[in-house]
């Protein structure tokens, strides 16, 4: 791809939202098609199973990983110029917002990625959802929670005015995090084999990883040759939800990779969905039902801004470049989830089982 020649015929925004829409497009695919979910994932680890939920998550984890550190090896990204590398990371944030995040994604029963998808195969309790999320991010991102955030966030942050590169700080050779990433695309496909999960599957729970690594090497190669700076990122949900909800309802928004990104992802799911006859428009069963979902997409709405991402901006794309605080959030989002599954779901399905 000539992206100069393109950025002569199209401009520098275009661009930047245009590689956005590619990295979407080719996530909502992905994920539609292997069903990826952190929160599915979280709730059959805490029901003591590792059954194919697990393993699509590793396997998209694993191959993020594998992508990435690979492009990096190949000097077609450096991770010490992502954003999200390049300033200051919350610990604290990374802690309490994984933890809130974490509980809100089993609430509304999918997290923040998942309910996009959903939504563009017609399933109306996600839109719902994700409409709520994105308010409530926004709120948290420059208004009325924003001085929540920013308290909670400044409680503990890393030093010297950058995150911290976990694999710069264990001393580790640069091809470790590509070892790694192959170590455990090896246990995903172990627990994939048992499970008989179909290839197709495993080939886009792959894509979901690979989009995460598409989106950091087209920033980054256009970040090369234009004139204006521009950030180096990749799929996340939590800001770009905030970002393309405001573009559509402020006239002076601009064009940026988050606007193109969420429409992208709407579009591949949407188009997977209807090419394999799995969209169906659903709506909530009752309110309490709906009570639930939404008191979800509040704490994921906040939780996301504060930790520093969602379950695939700080669960994925940020622990493909072994950013510290992205590393501690995905943790305490499956702290959160479990925890959140057992004092819920679990106990609810117990009491309901000794009733009767």
């Amino acid at each position: 791809m000539d992206i100069v020649a393109l950025i002569e015929r199209i401009g520098e925004a275009p661009t930047v939202a245009l590689f956005g829409l590619i990295t979407g497009c080719v996530f909502g695919v992905a994920a539609q098609r292997s069903r990826f979910c952190l929160r599915a994932a979280a709730v059959e680890f805490a029901r003591g199973m590792l059954k194919d939920k697990v393993a699509v998550w590793l396997l998209t984890f694993s191959t993020a990983l594998v992508w990435v550190q690979g492009a990096q090896l190949l000097g077609w990204f450096q991770s010490a110029d992502a954003r999200m590398m390049a300033v200051p990371g919350s610990w604290s944030g990374a802690v309490i917002g994984g933890l809130i995040f974490g509980a809100g994604m089993v609430l509304a029963r999918g997290c923040s990625g998942r309910l996009l998808v959903l939504a563009a195969t017609g399933n109306l309790r996600s839109v719902v959802s994700g409409l709520v999320f994105a308010v409530v991010a926004q709120m948290s991102l420059s208004g009325v929670l924003s001085p929540v955030r920013d308290n909670l966030a400044m409680l503990w942050v890393t030093s010297g005015g950058r995150n911290l590169d976990l694999l710069a700080a264990s001393g580790l050779p640069d091809y470790a995090g590509l070892l790694l990433g192959l170590a455990i695309a090896a246990l995903a496909l172990y627990f994939s084999f048992k499970e008989k999960i179909g290839v197709m599957r495993l080939v886009f729970a792959s894509g979901v990883g690979f989009s995460v690594a598409l989106g950091w090497v087209l920033t980054f190669s256009l970040s090369q040759v234009v004139f204006d700076p521009i950030q180096i990122e990749s799929a996340t949900f939590s800001g770009p939800s905030a970002h393309t909800l405001m573009f559509f309802l402020d006239r002076n928004a601009v064009l940026e990779f988050d606007v193109g990104l969420v429409p992208g992802v709407v579009i591949g799911a949407f188009g997977a969905s209807i090419l394999t006859g799995e969209f169906k428009l659903q709506g909530f069963t009752d309110e309490s039902n709906m009570r639930r979902s939404m008191t979800g997409a509040v704490l994921m709405g906040f939780g996301a801004m504060l930790a520093g991402g969602c379950a695939i901006g700080a669960g994925v794309t940020g622990g493909s470049i072994f950013a510290g605080t992205a590393w501690l959030a995905l943790f305490c989002m499956w702290i959160g989830a479990v925890v959140t599954d057992y004092m819920v779901d679990q106990r609810n399905a117990g009491a309901s089982a000794q009733a009767i």
